[in-house]
C-alpha cells in the first residue's frame, strides 16, 4: 500500500521557519515527483509546490517564491519543504501527493495523499 506521512507542522510566529517532511512508505519514492499542497480554512486546496523525481525540476507558487524551498533525500524515501518567512497566510494544512516522473500541472494527476500537517502562523 502506497502511503505518505506528513510531518512537522505547528504553531509558529510570523518571520519564523518550518521544515514540513513527507515520508513515503510502501513503495520508493525514486520514481515519483513529489508535490505539497495546502488549504486554508474556508479556501480551495492549492498547489505550494513540488519537486521531480530527479530532483532536475522544482516549481513554486508565486505566494511562497523565495521563502520556501523543496527537496528530497531518496535514500530516507523522504520529500522536505523548508519554510522560511511564514506570513500569517500560510496557515493551512499542508499535504504532500505524488505523481509518477513529473510534476502534472494537475492535482486531480496527484494520488497517495497524505493525511495532511496543520501550520499555523501567528503572534
Amino acid at each position: 500500500q502506497l502511503q505518505l506521512v506528513e510531518s512537522g507542522g505547528g504553531l509558529v510566529q510570523p518571520g519564523g521557519s518550518l521544515r514540513l517532511s513527507c515520508a513515503a512508505s510502501g513503495f520508493s519514492l525514486d520514481y515519483y515527483a513529489i508535490g505539497w499542497f495546502r488549504q486554508a480554512p474556508g479556501k480551495e486546496r492549492e498547489g505550494v509546490s513540488c519537486i521531480s523525481r530527479r530532483s532536475s525540476i522544482t516549481n513554486y507558487a508565486d505566494s511562497v517564491k523565495g521563502r520556501f524551498t523543496i527537496s528530497r533525500d531518496n535514500a530516507k524515501n523522504t520529500v522536505y519543504l523548508q519554510m522560511n518567512s511564514l506570513k500569517p497566510e500560510d496557515t493551512a494544512v499542508y499535504y504532500c501527493a505524488a505523481h509518477y516522473d513529473y510534476c502534472s500541472v494537475r492535482e486531480a494527476d496527484f494520488g497517495s495523499w497524505g493525511q495532511g500537517t496543520q501550520v499555523t502562523v501567528s503572534s
